[in-house]
């Protein structure tokens, strides 16, 4: 997942669990834009945490759990997500350090923010126009949907030799 559009829907729509992509999107970004992101400001963490918020604020169930991390500073600046799939190497890096992880998202917090609620789900209109003014997540889908379509090719090929073997 790669926008908070598309985890507006899946949460209207009453998803269990997503898992946006925190380090693709900081790939994408630093690919298009050749800056280097601190933890603090790094794209894809932003994007987890305004999702996380948008969830608590208005009380969406759906687990958000990010995913695709490229560092610990990503890890450490999303303490208080509901879960993170995290990397052996990343882990072996978190308990190698000293450093403190204090909670940076909390869903205490999210009543207070002001965040306007958006209806996807009865409208496919404003989700398409919507999902479609963010040029990360149009490019990171349609390569995501690209790759899982040549690997269920290549899944097909090697299943067909193996039968007919």
């Amino acid at each position: 997942m790669f926008s908070q559009v598309q985890a507006i829907a899946a949460a209207e729509a009453g998803t269990f669990l997503i898992s946006p992509f925190v380090g693709r999107i900081l790939d994408w970004y630093k690919a298009k834009t050749g800056k280097t992101y601190s933890k603090e400001e790094d794209p894809g963490v932003e994007s987890v945490k305004k999702i996380f918020d948008y969830y608590k604020k208005f009380g969406y169930k759906t687990i958000v759990m990010g995913a695709s991390f490229r560092n610990i500073g990503e890890i450490t600046e999303l303490a208080g997500c509901d879960y993170l799939t995290i990397s052996p190497n990343l882990l072996e890096e978190l308990l190698a350090s000293d450093a403190p992880v204090p909670k940076k998202l909390d869903a205490s917090g999210a009543a207070s923010l002001n965040i306007e609620k958006k209806n996807y789900l009865d409208c496919e209109s404003s989700f398409r126009f919507d999902f479609n003014e963010d040029q990360m997540a149009v490019e990171k889908l349609r390569e995501g949907i690209s790759k899982f379509a040549a690997d269920a090719i290549t899944l097909k090929d090697i299943l067909r030799k193996k039968i007919e073997a």
